[in-house]
């Protein structure tokens, strides 16, 4: 190997093991947070559900919202048709709970590209209150959940809480897979971006916003045309002068079973619909992920043994500090020699990820623009 490619392995290698050090520390920070307090009841909330599809656990999903303690609550669900299958899923579980008000809308299809935005905008005219939780419906939660983001929204100054979340796997090999990596790496980078300049984005999986706050931002009517809206809704808020926090509550992400084709595609548009919104950001993560790199210095150069080890132990502590310490993850307590393989495959998806612009979501293709925004492929 060259000097200029040993220098540029040994560089990057150094890069992220700052990198590490710094999940280290941001997860140390948010532990500080106080514990979720479960508050007393006080603002009524709108808990709204965009629905599309039967998802894979999505009757118990439903049922843990319906569950929640907190009496001045009520649960609008949304799908586009009738004959969506979450929707006799929805009514199943409405009737089992007669005593919580709750509506389910049928929208019609969305004449814009993000479907989900839609159904939120549907949603919204039906809701009643000034404070709205957002939730997808591969969420399962637990019931004190309402009660502790209401109680994370006290100071008036905050406009949005969004929620951090530990990914459950499905039955499937690439499902375990996926969500070792959410709970290893993906999550490091939110905490390190929260610990360097706070927060100024939202995580879309649940969310608890001010109506007043999103107004301000522009609605979300200012959302419908980017595939990432929970990202782009915590930015809006924070450029409109609300405070944007990250929860002490823990979410459970239930992905389900995936096939290899399915998952990558899954993977493959995040990481395009990722590098056309944010492009330097999507090559700083380079550094974010440097167990394969290490691999490869150490096979190419053994000669520089210490710098690869080290790299490799501080990922190992960092991805330990994320889901072992955060999250309290099982799946990566009980997997975590799978670490390396999903570093790997996470990897080559994030190469992948520089070539092309086309995306399939919601069973259509679509177009990532340079902006963020995408539009259905003709």
């Amino acid at each position: 190997m060259t000097a200029f490619v040993l220098t540029f392995f040994s560089l990057i290698l150094c890069g992220s093991a700052v990198y590490c050090i710094l999940i280290l520390v941001a997860a140390r920070n948010y532990l500080k947070i106080p514990p979720p307090r479960v508050a007393a009841a006080s603002e009524p909330v709108s808990l709204i559900k965009p629905l599309f599809g039967a998802d894979e656990g999505l009757e118990e999903n439903l049922r843990s919202f319906f569950r929640q303690d907190y009496p001045a609550l009520e649960i609008l669900l949304a799908v586009n048709h009738a004959t969506d299958p979450a929707a006799a899923v929805a009514r199943r579980i409405m009737e089992e709970f007669p005593s919580v008000p709750a509506k389910l809308i049928i929208t019609g299809e969305s004449p814009r590209p993000n479907g989900k935005v839609f159904s939120l905008q549907h949603m919204l005219e039906h809701a009643k209150y000034e404070i709205l939780v957002m939730a997808d419906s591969d969420i399962r939660v637990t019931p004190e959940m309402t009660r502790v983001l209401v109680d994370e929204m006290h100071d008036p100054a905050i406009g949005l809480v969004t929620c951090p979340y530990r990914a459950i796997a499905g039955k499937s090999f690439w499902s375990n897979l996926e969500a070792i990596g959410m709970n290893t790496e993906f999550l490091g980078g939110v905490l390190v971006a929260r610990l360097l300049s706070g927060m100024d984005f939202a995580l879309g999986c649940t969310l608890a916003v001010r109506r007043s706050a999103l107004d301000a931002a522009g609605g979300l009517a200012a959302l419908q045309n980017y595939l990432a809206e929970d990202f782009m809704m915590g930015k809006l808020v924070a450029q409109s002068g609300s405070r944007v926090i990250l929860s002490a509550y823990i979410i459970e992400h239930r992905i389900g079973s995936q096939s290899f084709s399915a998952n990558f595609r899954h993977r493959l548009r995040w990481a395009r619909s990722t590098r056309r919104s944010r492009p330097w950001g999507y090559v700083g993560e380079i550094f974010t992920n440097p167990l394969p790199l290490a691999l490869l210095l150490l096979a190419l150069a053994p000669r520089f043994w210490p710098l690869a080890l080290v790299t490799i132990a501080l990922r190992i502590a960092a991805a330990w500090a994320v889901a072992g310490s955060v999250l309290r993850d099982p799946l990566t307590a009980r997997a975590f020699y799978l670490v390396p393989l999903q570093d790997i495959a996470s990897f080559f998806t994030w190469i992948a990820g520089f070539f092309g612009n086309t995306i399939e979501w919601r069973g259509q293709r679509h177009v990532v623009l340079p902006n963020g925004m995408f539009q259905v492929k003709n």
